[in-house]
């Protein structure tokens, strides 16, 4: 059954294309924590084209780093749903918590936790990373 997700006024929705198993980090850089507005971001990698979405999209885009990024986010509420980077090129970095299963997501790893908040404990045995992984590093462990 494929996967489907919203933004929070519903005036997007979305479906992934293929029945994906999602693998679920949590990014604890100080940019999810701001756009968040919370001590981290669920996010999930999808191939490039994956998420069909239904409504009227905004799109931001930056550059930070030597890297590009462009945000897919609702037109009206301005929830963000996805992104690109050119730091992963070909796929999408999908917001989990928009999907309609959100309640039922674990992350299976975590990332930049050398911004993490000091009070927040990370349950133990799962791969953490003070900053981003090696791409291979992060494979590995997103296939659980």
């Amino acid at each position: 059954m494929p996967l489907t997700g919203q933004c929070r006024c519903r005036a997007v929705s979305y479906t992934l294309a293929a029945d994906l198993p999602l693998a679920v980090y949590a990014c604890h850089c100080r940019d999810c924590q701001t756009w968040s507005g919370s001590a981290f971001a669920l996010h999930a990698l999808l191939p490039e084209g994956t998420l069909r979405a239904e409504g009227t999209i905004t799109e931001y885009a930056y550059d930070s780093n030597g890297l590009h990024s462009r945000h897919a986010l609702c037109g009206v509420c301005h929830t963000r749903l996805y992104n690109t980077t050119s730091a992963a090129p070909g796929l999408q970095v999908l917001r989990a918590g928009t999907l309609d299963n959100s309640p039922s997501l674990q992350p299976v790893s975590h990332i930049w936790v050398q911004h993490k908040q000091p009070w927040l404990t990370l349950p133990e045995g799962l791969p953490a990373w003070p900053q981003s992984p090696t791409p291979g590093a992060f494979a590995e462990a997103l296939r659980g």
